[in-house]
């Protein structure tokens, strides 16, 4: 069994380093015949040989951030719920139907942006001239992030142990007291745990993105989350579609190589900030 799983351990580290060096060595080919100016332009239109990394990287980070402005606050909140004020029937109701919510396809919510939250909250609410834009697929984004926060925010507050809850009872504080300074910071690295895992959730979304933002084929470059914009995977997406028929344009095919690199480097980096954020701040009872 002990060399089996070592078989184990040992296939999926061989299958992490192939999926780099294949990425690495279209990405480097890229990067060797691109024109460089052209890695600087207004935007990304690989068809037109303009490949501006910076309009992918731009509407990704603008579009998970917002993403985690909705995500934060609805999945702490209901993790606080069902943790700390939720009876148990209660508990064991909502807790599937949390689950249940974050086994949506993604393709569901792109629909449900693009059909609902761009034309009812986008454009009523914020007077946005089309329904499509990186904030469409922010919010869709930050909903199907928002279980996942909530599970794993909930599992960090229920390991908190009942006797730091009943020592600040003792001292004669109040539930939401309580709740506020001694289990919230008792299980921040769980919390931040679950919440760098939703920012790496929402940076590698794709169809939501593809479907809501608005920008399929190309974007130019822009901040501003109501414009249409693309995103790292979103990009990928729109290419590899028809790979077939654009392997042989110029570099366009291979851009996507470039672009599957920086989403590696992103998420590798946050990661590894996160694990040194939660090792620092851990607490063991």
């Amino acid at each position: 069994m002990r060399r089996l799983f070592l078989g184990m351990a040992i296939v999926s580290i061989a299958v992490s380093i192939a999926i780099v060096a294949s990425l690495l060595g279209n990405a480097v080919g890229f990067f060797v015949d691109v024109d460089k100016g052209s890695l600087l332009d207004v935007g990304w239109f690989p068809r037109r040989n303009r490949f501006d990394l910076l309009t992918p990287i731009a509407g990704t980070l603008v579009m998970s951030l917002v993403a985690m402005l909705v995500a934060t606050p609805l999945g702490l909140g209901a993790a606080i719920y069902l943790a700390e004020y939720a009876k148990p029937r209660v508990r064991r109701l909502l807790k599937p139907v949390l689950e249940i919510l974050a086994g949506i396809p993604s393709v569901v919510l792109g629909f449900f942006a693009l059909l609902w939250i761009g034309p009812n909250v986008v454009v009523e609410l914020l007077n946005s001239p089309k329904p499509a834009t990186i904030l469409t697929a922010s919010i869709g984004v930050g909903i199907l992030v928002t279980p996942l926060v909530a599970s794993v925010s909930e599992d960090a507050l229920r390991a908190v142990p009942q006797a730091l809850r009943e020592a600040s009872y003792g001292l004669g504080a109040k539930k939401s007291t309580t709740v506020r300074s001694v289990v919230l910071p008792a299980a921040v690295s769980g919390i931040m745990a679950s919440l760098i895992l939703g920012l790496s959730r929402a940076i590698g979304e794709t169809m939501v993105t593809f479907m809501a933002a608005g920008a399929v084929g190309g974007a130019l470059r822009t901040w501003n989350p109501l414009d249409s914009g693309t995103t790292l995977t979103a990009a990928i997406a729109s290419v590899a579609t028809g790979s077939d028929q654009v392997a042989g344009e110029a570099l366009a095919f291979e851009g996507v190589f470039a672009l599957g690199i920086t989403l590696f480097f992103i998420t590798l980096v946050l990661n590894w900030m996160s694990d040194r954020f939660v090792r620092r701040v851990r607490q063991k009872y």
